[in-house]
């Protein structure tokens, strides 16, 4: 038995009951992943006990020396890992990174431009129920019909704005990102360049996806999704009074005592994105999207921008009778978990949408191939085929099970 199972039982029947959610059914949201045991261990180790608000040697608290230690090897694999010069390893999450350049390097009321929400940006993008929308002037460029940037219209938009600072990045967007072209655009208008690259940050610092230096001025991103590391933040730039700013903006600025035990987590994560291994799973990633995409196209689907360079394929639903909302639950019912997504020409709510982002970071991380990824294809157009046919959805379920069986979760896969 053990020590949570006999102290509260009944969390630790969720967990359990979580565990085998996570096993039997495809994870396909593209902001997920499985992490490693040994980041968990971390995650659960004694630095939970601590506090440590401040800096490496620059702490408020005693005993921190080994705090120290940890922090300091976060940083250093993390600039290695982005060849930078500076990383901040404490913001409990991209949110709270990417309000923290905002507090470091603009005044409330300043102008921001990034990617419409409904576009495939961010709510911290400088979306009007974010933070980022209420305490900043924020405008947004999006993509066209098509699904794609088109830069020389951002240029233009940006010209029209002038904004103090210009957000690349993206949280529903399946190609690459041209981040000269966006500092081509930043300096003709005299802005800050700023890149999140919480999705693509697995990709771009395993050669997958162009890296945003040195380029940007400053670059967020979450060490899970494609970095398959803890829930967290991170925010780095080759800027020392950049750096310095963010680091004041942070702590004491937005945040109190750091999660020592979760920052430790991140520097087990950055070992293994530091890996050959890691080199070769990126690569899968983006082939494995490759094949869904290709199915999905092959299946009578509309991917929007015809593809995808990175690890997420948009499935736009406007010329179906059925919703993104519809499609959902109908391939959750199935076994797969995906999310509703709005598309561009969206013309249905929010909360119900036109499409479905799906993303293959989590199954590559079990271990599986094209192969694999091509059957599931199929059967998620099998799904969208008949979505209101729940007897085949759950043969469809109980197909998939067998198959998930196969791969188990939470190991570290040999590419």
């Amino acid at each position: 038995m053990s020590f949570l199972q006999e102290f509260d039982n009944e969390i630790f029947e969720l967990c359990e009951k979580e565990l085998e959610r996570q096993t039997d059914h495809l994870e396909m949201i593209a902001s997920e992943n499985f992490t490693l045991p040994a980041v968990m261990e971390a995650m659960g180790s004694v630095f939970t006990n601590k506090y440590a608000e401040g800096y490496p040697n620059k702490r408020y608290y005693g005993g921190c020396e080994f705090a120290d230690g940890v922090e300091q090897l976060a940083i250093d694999r993390a600039c290695e890992l982005f060849n930078c010069q500076f990383a901040n390893v404490q913001p409990h999450a991209g949110s709270q990174a990417n309000g923290a350049v905002y507090a470091a390097l603009l005044q409330a009321g300043d102008k921001i431009l990034g990617m419409d929400l409904s576009h495939g940006g961010h709510l911290t993008h400088g979306s009007k129920v974010s933070f980022s929308g209420k305490n900043y002037q924020s405008f947004t460029y999006g993509v066209e019909l098509d699904g794609r940037i088109n830069y020389d219209r951002v240029l233009d938009i940006a010209k029209i704005v002038q904004p103090k600072i210009i957000v690349c990045g993206a949280s529903a967007y399946a190609r690459e990102i041209d981040f000269k072209r966006f500092r081509e655009i930043a300096d003709a208008v005299g802005a800050i360049l700023f890149a999140d690259i919480a999705h693509i940050a697995g990709l771009v610092c395993a050669g997958e996806h162009p890296s945003p230096f040195p380029y940007a001025d400053v670059v967020t991103t979450t060490t899970h999704k494609t970095l398959a590391g803890p829930r967290g933040g991170m925010i780095m730039t080759n800027d020392e009074e950049i750096a310095k700013k963010v680091n004041s903006a942070i702590f004491p600025g937005l945040q109190g005592g750091p999660l020592v035990h979760v920052i430790a987590a991140k520097a087990v994560a950055f070992k293994y994105n530091l890996s050959d291994a890691w080199k070769a799973y990126a690569k899968q990633v983006k082939s494995n999207a490759a094949v869904l995409a290709k199915v999905l196209m092959e299946r009578g689907y509309d991917v929007v921008s015809g593809g995808t360079d990175n690890h997420l394929v948009l499935v736009s639903f406007l010329n179906k009778e059925f919703s993104g909302k519809d499609a959902d639950a109908a391939l959750g019912r199935a076994g797969i978990t995906v999310n509703k997504n709005t598309v561009p020409g969206e013309t249905r709510s929010p909360f119900v949408t036109s499409g479905i982002r799906i993303g293959s970071p989590a199954l590559t991380s079990r271990g599986m191939k094209e192969a694999e990824f091509e059957t599931i294809a199929n059967r998620i157009a099998d799904v969208l085929d008949d979505i209101e046919n729940e007897a085949k959805q759950a043969e469809i379920k109980a197909e998939l099970k067998a198959l998930a069986r196969n791969f188990v979760i939470y190991t570290q896969p040999t590419y």
